[in-house]
């Protein structure tokens, strides 16, 4: 249910906390410390990648919940201004970490030249390039995250940010159409996930280039679609029942576990998000708690920063003689991730408040969004 005080949906917000804290140890633990890889008995970790998924379903549901009246009734500019508030929201953080990987180059380079006499130019083209400052700069490093990726996170908040440029256009019909057209649009969207699962072998873990759009728009339309079911409330008696929620989050852990199917995965996640906004009995007071909520609060700062505290942790093992991080043990595997993993949870609470927050409030009143 929403907050009757704030208009906001319960249960959203440490959803989204949990997905960040997922993508993060997946992207720390099963792909940059070997040592930590937990595929020889649970898929649990290695799938973290289907966090995404998770957000732009989230994304989708969200925005049409703030934005259904502004799409469905003639406002005039209310597109320009609902991609300006886009702005505000995404731009002041992503560009403040973007400005920190230059500076962290930039500053290991001076440290390369000062101690050998000779250092590494900044490349035309390529991953952490002048090519990929300019592609960072519109928003556009999702459309070959390869080589124009400086925050390799960032590549998501790429695709979405083209996903907006159609999501006005696309709700006053989605809003409108009747039930049974509804129905159909959401099989013709299931069915564009099932020709990516074929085409990739049932790999959704596809963040570069036209695979990464196939992935995003279905989820993302997916999300606004369910809201309107949400609207409708003819689900609601069972979905707020406790035993709806503890049930799925138990079917999609054992999934994940056992690596069954990304497809058949995130097919459960439209149920996981109604399940958990309409419960209101004590799973929703177990998921609402004040740690995290926060984590929630802090998802988008997380998600951008922990890119860059890997990123200098790289610089600082590589400086002690640990290029493939194939050499460090277990328990420096776990030491080493447990600080990066501090490190972001703090720099992601400073940045919060400080850039995310404060920058969104001063461009909306800087654009009038």
């Amino acid at each position: 249910m929403r907050s009757q005080q704030s208009g906001q949906l319960q249960s959203l917000t440490p959803l989204r906390g949990i997905a960040a804290l997922w993508v993060v140890l997946y992207h720390y633990a099963a792909q940059y410390l070997p040592a930590l890889s937990t595929d020889g008995f649970t898929h649990l970790l290695d799938e973290g990648y289907l966090a995404v998924d998770l957000f732009f379903m989230l994304s989708g549901f969200v925005l049409t919940h703030v934005y259904w009246r502004v799409f469905t009734e003639p406002v005039r500019g209310s597109y320009g201004r609902f991609l300006l508030a886009r702005v505000a929201r995404l731009y002041p953080l992503h560009l403040f970490v973007l400005s920190l990987f230059i500076a962290t180059a930039l500053a290991s380079r001076m440290v390369e030249y000062a101690t050998t006499g000779a250092y590494e130019t900044v490349a035309i083209e390529g991953a952490r390039s002048l090519t990929a400052l300019v592609a960072n700069l519109f928003m556009l490093q999702g459309l070959k995250a390869s080589e124009l990726s400086w925050n390799y996170p960032s590549w998501s908040i790429s695709i979405e940010f083209i996903a907006y440029l159609g999501f006005p256009l696309a709700l006053p019909w989605i809003w409108r159409a009747r039930r049974s057209t509804k129905i159909v649009l959401a099989l013709v969207l299931v069915a564009a996930l099932a020709g990516l699962a074929d085409m990739t072998h049932d790999d959704f873990d596809q963040w570069d280039g036209p695979l990464a759009l196939l992935r995003c728009m279905p989820e993302f339309l997916i999300g606004s679609l369910l809201y309107t079911a949400f609207e409708g409330r003819s689900w609601m008696s069972l979905a707020r029942r406790d035993a709806v929620l503890v049930g799925l989050v138990a079917v999609l852990v054992l999934l994940l576990h056992l690596g069954v199917s990304d497809f058949v995965t995130i097919l459960l996640f439209p149920a996981l998000i109604l399940a958990a906004v309409a419960n209101e009995g004590r799973a929703a007071a177990l998921l609402n708690a004040a740690p995290l909520v926060w984590l929630g609060e802090i998802s988008y700062s997380l998600y951008l920063f922990h890119g860059l505290v890997q990123f200098v942790a790289t610089r600082l093992l590589s400086a002690a003689g640990h290029d493939s991080r194939d050499d460090l043990s277990l328990a420096a595997s776990l030491a080493i991730m447990a600080a990066m993993l501090v490190a972001s949870l703090v720099c992601a609470g400073y940045a919060h408040r400080g850039v995310e927050k404060a920058g969104r409030q001063r461009l909306r009143l800087m654009f009038g969004a």
